[in-house]
């Protein structure tokens, strides 16, 4: 498995989000269970002309994507049979938002695999900002054919 750090052109091959839905700029670290990555939090994000006009919060549920991305990365790069499918967030459990993140922030984003099967993942993911917690959650990923793929 590849170490890191992963800059942009080697999260777009791993990723098929593309902007404004792109969440990850820098991957840091990977591990044999575990990623690290960044996402630099910009007062140009599409999300935060109106969310909200004169205080701009950079929205939860985008936390939650982001750290659900750097999962995948892990994923595409954990196993073979994992980079042939395509990796998609098919749950969410005891989100929790400690704080708001803000233009400029940079968002540190750790995703931990707590147990793999074939055709799912269960991940515990924490977003930080400074070395303080702003959201966490335990994400359920599932694995589907990619379009054009074979099931």
């Amino acid at each position: 498995m590849e170490k890191g750090p992963l800059g942009s052109e080697r999260i777009l091959e791993l990723l098929p989000h593309r902007y404004p839905m792109l969440m990850i700029d820098r991957v840091l670290e990977l591990g044999e269970n575990y990623v690290r990555a960044e996402k630099l939090v910009s007062a140009s994000e599409p999300a935060l002309q109106g969310h909200f006009p004169g205080r701009p919060i950079f929205p939860g549920v985008l936390i939650i994507e982001a750290m659900a991305q750097a999962a995948a990365i892990w994923a595409a790069l954990s196993s073979e049979a994992m980079s042939q499918k395509l990796s998609v967030l098919a749950g969410v459990d005891g989100a929790r938002f400690r704080r708001q993140v803000f233009p400029g922030d940079v968002l540190q984003l750790e995703a931990r695999t707590l147990a793999a099967r074939s055709k799912l993942v269960k991940i515990e993911a924490k977003a930080s900002v400074g070395g303080e917690i702003v959201a966490e959650a335990v994400l359920l990923a599932a694995f589907v054919p990619k379009m054009g793929g074979e099931p």
